[in-house]
């Protein structure tokens, strides 16, 4: 992936997920954008089966739900949703295919008759439940967990950097974990072909945290990824507050280090068998695995206003 510097840019809200054109991503505006309360958000875990800690955490907030609800006097309606049952009563990362590639608008459409793998149906129950995809009924928010082999700490990945409401969350969290690596990742790919479960809602990201294995259970990475759903709903009902008791309260924007990636690079192989020759060196394992990336920075400059 690649990091550089650009500027956070504010537009208004639509049906569909923000995007940046890159001629306007170097601009910097004034332009106030008026929000609405973020009514609805979906906590998902187990999209892959075998990732046990939203899994787990899935299922203690199902619990925890009833003492959340009293406790709060105007909560957002927080949807917990289990996304691939089937995998994970078996622990495994899928049954037929991986869900958390069925949902672009070509799979969500597709044709119900003859043999469907078990996860193009449950995509499509899930955009039902949360969306559907790209309409004003979908909701508000969507946070999908997931845990990675890989020792990346804590991960936003989502479809826009431009996307005022996951980027002020990612802030949040930063000034919250300050002693968790986290990274804004931005995979630059279309609504209409974005993929993930989190694409069904207005906005969206999925929560990646690692090192863990598959199957298990870590006690720091299940409490890293505890806390930053409770700071990412603990912002929501902030921002919802000010949206109903200061009318026309506005949240100033910082900076936010966002990091694309631009292609895959293979590993050398055998030109006959195609097997892999090599290794990545030790000094880059930790640093850059096997993608090429971008680093920008975003410029939260401009506020933005509850309405």
């Amino acid at each position: 992936m690649r990091k550089k510097e650009i500027n956070f840019l504010l537009h208004r809200p639509s049906s569909s997920r923000p995007v940046c054109p890159p001629a306007l991503a170097q601009m910097e505006v004034d332009e106030v954008v008026r929000l609405p309360r973020l009514s609805r958000v979906a906590v998902c875990g187990g999209t892959h089966g075998n990732e046990l800690s939203g899994v787990y955490l899935v299922r203690e907030l199902l619990k925890g739900r009833k003492q959340v609800m009293e406790e709060e006097e105007r909560p957002p309606s927080v949807l917990t949703v289990l996304a691939n049952p089937r995998a994970v009563q078996q622990c495994r990362r899928y049954i037929d295919t991986d869900l958390n590639r069925c949902f672009t608008h070509a799979a969500l459409k597709g044709p119900s008759s003859g043999p469907v793998p078990y996860e193009t149906t449950r995509s499509r129950e899930l955009n039902a439940a949360l969306g559907p995809k790209g309409s004003p009924g979908a909701v508000e928010l969507v946070c999908d967990l997931h845990n990675t082999t890989a020792n990346m700490g804590l991960c936003l990945i989502a479809y826009s950097d431009c996307d005022w409401i996951c980027l002020h969350i990612f802030r949040h969290l930063q000034r919250k974990m300050p002693d968790v690596p986290m990274r804004y990742i931005h995979f630059d790919v279309s609504n209409k072909e974005s993929y993930s479960l989190d694409s069904v809602g207005k906005h969206g990201f999925a929560m990646e945290i690692g090192p863990q294995p598959h199957g298990v259970v870590r006690s720091d990475v299940y409490a890293a990824m505890k806390a930053g759903v409770q700071h990412m709903l603990d912002w929501v009902c902030f921002f919802n507050s000010a949206f109903l008791l200061i009318p026309g309260s506005t949240f100033e924007g910082e900076y936010v280090d966002v990091f694309t990636m631009i292609k895959h690079i293979d590993y050398p192989r055998d030109g006959e068998t195609r097997n892999i020759t090599a290794a990545i060196h030790p000094q880059l394992q930790v640093a850059s695995g096997n993608l090429s990336i971008q680093r920008r920075r975003r410029v939260l400059k401009e506020t933005f206003m509850s309405d």
